[in-house]
């Protein structure tokens, strides 16, 4: 419900953003005032809750299913640049999230088995993430499905043998006012992205969140995978500040992936 009345309400400002553009044009009303500029960046925080914003002129869209430009994949250049073995497990892949397999026809494992997402993929359903910060660790809890990672901010390094894990073990640093997290341990049952690119437990992970100021954050992410990548896949994200919002609850075995739920007649 909270975001259906914000998104209505997003809509009808949209509306009259454009109404007003136009009448300005038209000499019919007062050109709209220069935006206010945007309030700096606290030092070294970025906590509360983020919601997907693309800035203007991206040619990303809400639903992306994976990192490269979209303009770029219709000219077969977006793809990443696998190794023989991560070729040949995307060619079996049969993603939905494309559109070119039904529902009933996917192997998409969260969308199958209900598996976790796994990172970065996690990053790809639109549902806010909220960071809260710690003495000791910086936690990342995803509204979908209810994940949380932590990220250890104490100091340590990441494993040498680490457990495969869903999500990865994750440690963090600043640089700067960039809040650095690299990740390693990941178990090999997840896609990269939703559209089939698989990896293997080798997955390393380094995510570079950066607050451009108060409202906003960039999102770096870097994808490393000897056995399964080339070379490293880079995207990023973008992301806008929710104030006044509150995570609620998205769980992957909820109603709403019960494709074969058929209503009987009355």
């Amino acid at each position: 419900m909270r975001r259906n009345v914000v998104g209505a309400a997003l809509a009808v400002a949209a509306v009259f953003v454009v109404s007003s553009g136009l009448l300005a044009q038209r000499g019919g009303g007062a050109a709209a005032a220069p935006a206010a500029p945007a309030a700096p960046a606290p030092n070294r925080d970025i906590s509360g809750v983020w919601m997907m914003k693309n800035p203007p002129g991206s040619n990303r869209g809400f639903t992306n299913f994976t990192y490269t430009d979209p303009k770029l994949q219709q000219d077969g250049k977006g793809t990443p640049a696998l190794t023989a073995w991560g070729l040949e497990q995307f060619k079996q892949a049969k993603d939905s999230n494309g559109g070119n397999y039904r529902l009933d026809e996917t192997n998409d494992p969260v969308l199958t088995k209900c598996y976790p997402p796994g990172v970065p993929r996690v990053y790809f359903h639109p549902y806010p993430f909220e960071v809260i910060h710690t003495p000791k660790q910086t936690l990342l809890v995803y509204e979908y499905d209810h994940w949380m990672r932590r990220v250890f901010t104490d100091g340590r390094k990441l494993p040498d043998d680490p457990d495969a894990l869903w999500m990865g073990t994750s440690v963090g640093r600043w640089e700067g006012n960039d809040f650095v997290v690299e990740s390693n341990g990941f178990n090999d049952r997840t896609w990269l992205d939703r559209i089939g690119h698989a990896h293997t437990d080798q997955l390393k992970v380094t995510e570079r969140f950066r607050r451009l100021d108060r409202d906003h954050l960039e999102l770096d992410i870097r994808m490393e995978d000897p056995k399964a990548l080339a070379k490293p896949w880079d995207a990023t994200f973008y992301y806008e500040l929710r104030p006044n919002w509150e995570l609620g609850e998205i769980s992957c075995s909820g109603d709403y992936l019960d494709y074969t739920a058929v209503e009987k007649p009355r």
